[in-house]
């Protein structure tokens, strides 16, 4: 057992376990977008997609803890090693350079603690608005979840700081996937150009599809608000 920690503490251990539960939040974010685009079928889909999400779905504390303590040991991982690197190298570079085409450096890459980081913010914000905010009932029972999510989106600052938020979600993915690629050890020369455009793709789709939600969802309101 102390063998194991010991492995997990390494580099290239907090580099799998960052890759691990980068992953399993990577898919989180597509269920959880491919469940938000069914606001675009109306209230009855959308809420009904609600309730059985949440009314139905007795593993869903279970689901949340588990969420909560990916998301964790993520930040926890992730910022050790930010602080790690930083104390084997107190000394910066006096000048950043392009490292040439097949590089992977990009500015992504360079402000995956800040976004990440950022990212953090957000959800604590985006949690306590959805998650612990007062309920909208629904007359037959449920909550009204349509109409709490154009509520919250009926704001101009919020849906800006949401627009941006998806675009620093984009910016983390477009780095992480190909990062927890690696880290996982699916380096091929065949396979995994393939899969670093595919996780490219992804990472613009997620964020573009949050961000025309909240848009949409600014723009037409019409007189849902409360």
């Amino acid at each position: 057992m102390t063998t194991r920690l010991r492995v997990l503490s390494s580099s290239v251990g907090t580099k799998l376990v960052i890759g691990v539960t980068g992953f399993l939040l990577f898919l989180y974010l597509v269920i959880h977008i491919a469940g938000n685009l069914l606001v675009f079928f109306g209230p009855e889909v959308f809420n009904r997609y609600a309730y059985v999400m949440e009314e139905q779905n007795a593993l869903l504390p279970l689901i949340e803890l588990g969420l909560l303590a990916v998301v964790l040991i993520h930040v926890f991982k992730t910022v050790r090693m930010f602080f790690g690197n930083q104390q084997a190298r107190p000394v910066g570079y006096q000048k950043k350079r392009y490292a040439g085409g097949t590089s992977r450096k990009s500015l992504a890459s360079s402000t995956m603690i800040f976004s990440g980081l950022w990212l953090l913010v957000f959800m604590i914000i985006h949690t306590r608005a959805f998650r612990f905010a007062p309920v909208i009932e629904l007359p037959g029972g449920g909550r009204d979840l349509y109409r709490q999510e154009m509520n919250e989106l009926s704001h101009p600052l919020t849906v800006a700081f949401y627009v941006l938020s998806m675009i620093v979600v984009g910016s983390h993915l477009w780095h992480g996937i190909a990062s927890a690629v690696q880290s996982l050890g699916a380096n091929h020369p065949r396979w995994t150009p393939p899969l670093l455009t595919a996780g490219k793709v992804i990472a613009v789709l997620i964020a573009g599809s949050f961000i025309v939600i909240a848009v949409w969802a600014y723009v037409t309101k019409g007189g849902l608000q409360l």
